[in-house]
């Protein structure tokens, strides 16, 4: 009941949210282009989607990334608000999954390992001795096909796909998986993960978009407020992987529940886990299953420029990530070298690890069963300043 008050309060604030500034064009539109080619030869396209109201947002076939997502601020100024490469060039130099879609499983398996049906299958160590993303070459560093682009005057969508032939990384069965980018004419961008299988294995599909509402060459978004509704969140060892607690938010700097800008307590002394990831890197408890239901994930709002982002899916869990190392190595798209916590994702997905924790629930698919994680972002503007915690 408390849990419940407190998303009613926040809800009842978060509604002073106005709608984008209005443009002069109304048409929605799918643009399709090159943005390069691979060292082997093929091409890696490019797609532009137009909502027509303020939104443009462009998808690279590459990792099936959101390279960048133009939105404007209340004044109706559009500034690209995600973080991105300045080329395909730096994509393949230094790849951060900016935008991208990650999978087979995303997030972190503890050793790289996990049984199904009493057979042990083991992945690519990429994260010190666990697998973070499943392996050198997953879904965020392969071309995915363009199968189909449409707009109408509800939004307009590109859909792509990709085939992951049984073994890839080590993952059991064909996949084959589909993500739709939707940029609606209501201001939203919806993603629509689904993937079928041949044969029983394990799925956890995100996008690992990082976000800075003020614009992606802005510098570090700490002074940015971001709200969590969540109760409780998973601890980690020093690897990263869950400890298999969940953990009470409350007095801890994982309190996200009344918002509170992002560098709030990202430096607090005495919490161990920051140091653990320099900064936060740790999966939130939205809900301890998922199903079809809809949830609220977040609320983000740059109080500078009033743009607001509000996220819903249908995934138990929300990794928060506040680009702890990046490093000014990376150059984005206008050129800027972006530093640490230049921007921040916000990843729903299954729990990390959940193949090796049964308390998580199961990231089983098996035959004839379709895995779905359904993502939107709303964009909005406000000029009201949200509560203080």
């Amino acid at each position: 009941m408390k849990r419940a008050n407190r998303i009613r309060r926040w809800l009842g604030w978060a509604v002073v949210a106005l709608p984008l500034t209005a443009v002069a064009s109304t048409a929605t539109s799918v643009t399709r282009g090159d943005f390069g080619t691979m060292p082997d030869g093929r091409k890696v396209g490019e797609v532009t989607l137009d909502n027509g109201h303020g939104l443009v947002a462009q998808v690279i076939t590459l990792g099936a990334a959101v390279r960048s997502l133009s939105a404007p601020d209340r004044d109706g100024k559009p500034v690209n608000i995600v973080l991105g490469s300045i080329d395909l060039a730096e994509y393949l130099a230094r790849p951060q999954c900016f935008g991208a879609t990650v999978g087979r499983y995303a997030n972190r398996i503890a050793k790289g390992r996990f049984t199904l049906d009493g057979h042990t299958y083991q992945l690519p160590l990429t994260d010190g001795v666990n697998s973070l993303h499943s392996g050198p070459i997953g879904f965020d560093k392969v071309l995915w096909t363009v199968v189909d682009t449409t707009h109408d005057a509800n939004g307009a969508s590109v859909t792509l796909r990709y085939v992951s032939p049984d073994g890839d990384m080590g993952f059991p069965g064909k996949l084959t998986a589909t993500a739709v980018y939707t940029l609606g004419a209501d201001n939203r961008l919806t993603i629509d993960y689904t993937a079928t299988t041949d044969k029983p294995t394990i799925v956890n599909i995100t996008n690992h978009i990082y976000w800075n509402l003020a614009g992606e060459a802005s510098g570090n978004v700490l002074d940015q407020r971001l709200t969590i509704p969540a109760d409780t969140y998973l601890p980690v060892d020093a690897g990263a992987i869950p400890t298999g607690k969940f953990a009470d938010v409350t007095s801890t700097a994982f309190d996200f529940r009344q918002g509170k800008p992002i560098g709030q307590d990202i430096h607090r002394n005495g919490e161990p886990q920051l140091l653990i990831a320099h900064g936060y890197d740790h999966n939130w408890v939205i809900s301890r299953h998922p199903d079809n239901k809809m949830r609220l994930m977040a609320r983000a709002e740059d109080p500078a420029s009033g743009r607001v982002l509000t996220l819903h899916s249908n995934q138990p869990g929300l990794q928060f990530y506040s680009a702890n190392h990046l490093n000014g190595t990376s150059i984005g798209t206008s050129g800027t070298h972006y530093q640490h916590n230049a921007g921040f994702a916000l990843e729903p997905e299954l729990f990390p690890d959940t193949p090796n924790q049964p308390a998580f629930g199961s990231a089983r698919l098996m035959p004839g069963q379709t895995y779905r994680n359904h993502i939107v972002y709303a964009f909005s503007t406000t000029d009201a300043v949200a509560p203080s915690p």
